[in-house]
Formats: structure tokens, C-alpha cells, sequence
């Protein structure tokens, strides 16, 4: 069973969608307890770091998560600010991150070749997958997805990272580190390819 972490953030019902019309049982989590009993984790978020880490920490599922993830080592898919805050800090805020996957989210507008480019970056981009992964497999060489965000995930270690964009500066965009999984895209607004790599994230 998958689930979706429903702390308050993020469009939990596009998921639910799509793993419905894969036919992959899938199940909203808003509570530690009905975390229990899942196989897999959803991280989706939108909007600001801090934000999102004052919602999951308030939601009583924190301690839960860190059990299940860092002790149990349950898959967890975190997407869009789902992604940045499996980091230990942003630029955006001043609190700490979940710390899943090290590293430090940082603005495009601190980046030289970005500051002349409309902010957020929004709408569709290459993704450039940096080695065979098992969270792309079957897409094609020129994979799209679907993005609108103004920060990036910059990660300690760079093996972790498993895609880049461009946006005047390549990024990271897709991350992995043991059974901590990340993606600065949207994949339920991406059409097939992000059909595609959920199911892949289903069947890891």
C-alpha cells in the first residue's frame, strides 16, 4: 500500500488519480497510525519551506516518519517542497529541514544567470536523467516534466543526485540516497512521463 502524506499541503487527490487508474492501491495518510500499515510514502508540497515543516511537525506524524524512513527504511517519494525539505535548511526560511538527504536549498535568484529570468520557473523542461535509474525506467531519452518552483535543492553528496534541469544554471532535480527518494517536478501534472515514474516509484 501506498500512502499519501496528507499534512496539509499539496494536490494529495492527483495522486490518488493516478494510482487509481494504474489500478495500484494507494490510501491518504493524516494520522501516525494510518502510516502503519503502508509499504510506500508520498511526500508532495507546495509553497514555502518553512511553511511546510510547521505543518509537518504540528501534524503528528513526524516521529513516525523518522521511524518509519531512517529505522525501518520505508520507500518515501518526496515531490516539489516535498523534495526541499528532505534537505537541512533553505535560503527560504530559517527552519531545519527534515535532514533525510544532506544538503541546502538555495534561491535561483542568488544565481547570477538566473537573475535576468521570470521567477518562479514554471512549465515544461528537459530532464537529463545523470545514470541508469530504476525511478526512470521506460521513459524516453527526452523525458519532460512539468515544474513551478523558485528554489533548488543543492546536495552535499553528488551521487545522490539522479537528474538535472536547466533554468539558466543546471540544478538538481531528482535526488536518491538509500530509500529517500526526491523530485523538484510535478509529476501528476506531467502526463505520461509522471504516470510513468510513479508507477516505477510503485513497483521499486
Amino acid at each position: 500500500m501506498i500512502a499519501i502524506i496528507d499534512y496539509g499541503l499539496g494536490n494529495i487527490q492527483a495522486f490518488v488519480n493516478v494510482y487509481n487508474r494504474l489500478g495500484i492501491p494507494v490510501t491518504i495518510a493524516k494520522t501516525a497510525e494510518s502510516l502503519e500499515t503502508a509499504h510506500k510514502l508520498i511526500l508532495p508540497g507546495v509553497g514555502a519551506f518553512d511553511h511546510a515543516m510547521e505543518l509537518l511537525n504540528a501534524s503528528g506524524m513526524r516521529q513516525t516518519l523518522d521511524d518509519l524512513i531512517l529505522g525501518k527504511k520505508v520507500p518515501v517519494l518526496g515531490i516539489c517542497v516535498g523534495m526541499q525539505i528532505l534537505a537541512n535548511s533553505s535560503e527560504e526560511g530559517a527552519l531545519d529541514g527534515l535532514g533525510w538527504i544532506p544538503g541546502h536549498v538555495c534561491a535561483f535568484k542568488s544565481a547570477p544567470d538566473v537573475a535576468a529570468l521570470p521567477l518562479p520557473h514554471m512549465g515544461w523542461n528537459d530532464v537529463h536523467v545523470t545514470c541508469e535509474h530504476r525511478l526512470f525506467k521506460g521513459v524516453e531519452e527526452e523525458v519532460r516534466f512539468y515544474f513551478l518552483h523558485s528554489y533548488f535543492f543543492e546536495c552535499m553528496n553528488r551521487d545522490a543526485v539522479i537528474a538535472t534541469a536547466s533554468y539558466g544554471i543546471d540544478f538538481c532535480c531528482a535526488v536518491q540516497s538509500d530509500n529517500v527518494y526526491g523530485v523538484q517536478f510535478h509529476p501528476e501534472k506531467s502526463h505520461h512521463f509522471g504516470t510513468n515514474l510513479l508507477k516505477n516509484f510503485a513497483e521499486l
